[in-house]
């Protein structure tokens, strides 16, 4: 099944003529509404009648989150602010946050992007779908709220936090589809497992998880606790939330991006020069349709790759990688690039331990150091009794064995007890950062 097949299964001569065409309507756009972007355009020397073919994306300019942050909160918008429906925004824990707005039309096309992922990840008319994404400024809860709805279904506006309210509310609605971070559903399977309750006897048939990288190592544990198809959506707010890209159910091979409304690239992070498909670097997109607050190269910090090939779930749309992690978490020890997601895969190797955990930097001296705290999976704690016995000993050796391999630095590793590691009500913490505060302090 798929929403629009017309749009998803469109020809790539035909699609690409649609893309050049809303391309150049949008250089126009903010180049007459929009000073920044005309003042940017006229630096790289490129008008918008420069635009003949989607090659010449290249010459334009990208545009960076310190920009929206310098023009905070409504210096970029291409609309009067009494056209505006809609403002979302960043948290701003890393100083003034971005900010984004919405024209009534834009509402319709992001809940139009958010039904399709949703029907691409095995989503119909007549479900019930229970949403555990954050509401508020935060995109995630409101995008799939009006894309669920748009689909056809019976939307359950749960929101995240209170895991024990929330377990009840899935045994009681019997909710076909769920959505939220992939470590909060995982701990809403362990509340019921608490209480003596299978996640795997409930109705769910899948989730669409996303807002936080994960494994393919997660999604086994996650598929295997719940029962369900784990499928990523990808989406962030500078570009319009949640619905920019879906995995599809049928194949899980990469995520569909909605190239109707989001032309995509990967370029080398450093120099910004495109890479070619299937290598990694860093994703940036261009919106396509957006009218209050269009978008021309974002850089948006993650790292993934893109695939161009038709998908056997017959949608012709480029397909993106499972982001590996962003730039900004990428922790460089000892000059090797680290991700918390490689970290995670390689650890949930290991079965007597958790999804649970989180990476501590310190320094010493000159040198920094990485320690993985990560917690002994319950069942296999109760056979082993105490957390001292030479086996869990053995199983340190053993992990910082493997994630040598894997990361090419020195891990330290400590065992914790089953959920000592705090869980979160949204986005997990996966590292703790001290190396500041170290230097703080001298």
């Amino acid at each position: 099944m798929l929403f629009q097949p017309d749009l998803e299964t469109m020809a790539r001569p035909e699609l690409e003529q649609l893309q050049l065409t809303r391309l150049q309507q949008t250089v126009e756009r903010v180049y007459n509404l929009v000073p920044f972007y005309r003042r940017k355009l006229n630096e790289a020397g490129v008008r918008p009648e420069n635009l003949k073919s989607l090659k010449d994306l290249h010459h334009l300019p990208f545009t960076c989150k310190g920009d929206l942050r310098n023009h905070y909160p409504f210096g970029l918008l291409a609309v009067e602010l009494e056209e505006v429906s809609r403002i979302h925004g960043s948290s701003g824990t890393r100083g003034k946050p971005t900010v984004v707005g919405y024209t009534h039309r834009d509402i319709q096309h992001w809940a139009e992007v958010c039904a399709r992922a949703l029907v691409t990840a095995g989503g119909r008319p007549g479900d019930i779908f229970h949403n555990a994404y954050g509401y508020g400024l935060f995109t995630g809860g409101l995008g799939l709220h009006y894309g669920a709805e748009r689909m056809g279904a019976a939307l359950v506006p749960v929101s995240g936090g209170n895991r024990s309210r929330q377990a009840t509310l899935i045994q009681d609605f019997r909710p076909r589809g769920i959505g939220g971070t992939p470590s909060f559903i995982l701990s809403l399977a362990e509340t019921l497992e608490e209480r003596g309750e299978d996640p795997r006897a409930t109705s769910l048939e899948y989730g669409v998880l996303g807002a936080e990288p994960w494994s393919d190592q997660m999604r086994q544990t996650l598929e295997e606790k719940w029962g369900i198809d784990a499928l990523d959506i990808y989406g962030l707010s500078e570009v319009i939330g949640p619905g920019v890209a879906m995995e599809c159910h049928q194949a899980k091979e990469g995520l569909h991006i909605a190239e109707d409304h989001f032309l995509p690239e990967v370029v080398d992070p450093k120099t910004g020069e495109p890479l070619p498909d299937g290598e990694f670097g860093e994703l940036v997109f261009t919106s396509l349709t957006k009218e209050a607050f269009p978008i021309l190269r974002y850089r948006t910090g993650d790292i993934a790759a893109l695939m161009r090939e038709t998908c056997r779930c017959g949608r012709t749309h480029t397909r993106m990688s499972r982001v590996k992690g962003r730039i900004d978490d990428m922790l460089i020890i000892r000059g090797v690039n680290v991700f918390p997601s490689e970290v995670e895969a390689a650890l949930l190797e290991e079965e007597e331990v958790s999804p649970h955990y989180q990476l501590i930097v310190t320094r010493e001296g000159s040198l920094d150091r990485l320690t993985l705290e990560v917690e002994v999976d319950g069942d296999h704690l109760d056979g082993r009794l105490e957390m001292d016995q030479p086996y869990w000993g053995q199983l340190c050796n053993r992990l910082q064995s493997r994630l040598k391999d894997v990361l090419g630095v020195t891990t330290g590793v400590q065992l914790r007890e089953p959920r000592s590691i705090p869980r979160s009500e949204g986005k997990a913490v996966r590292v703790i950062d001290q190396r500041k505060e170290a230097q703080t302090r001298k």
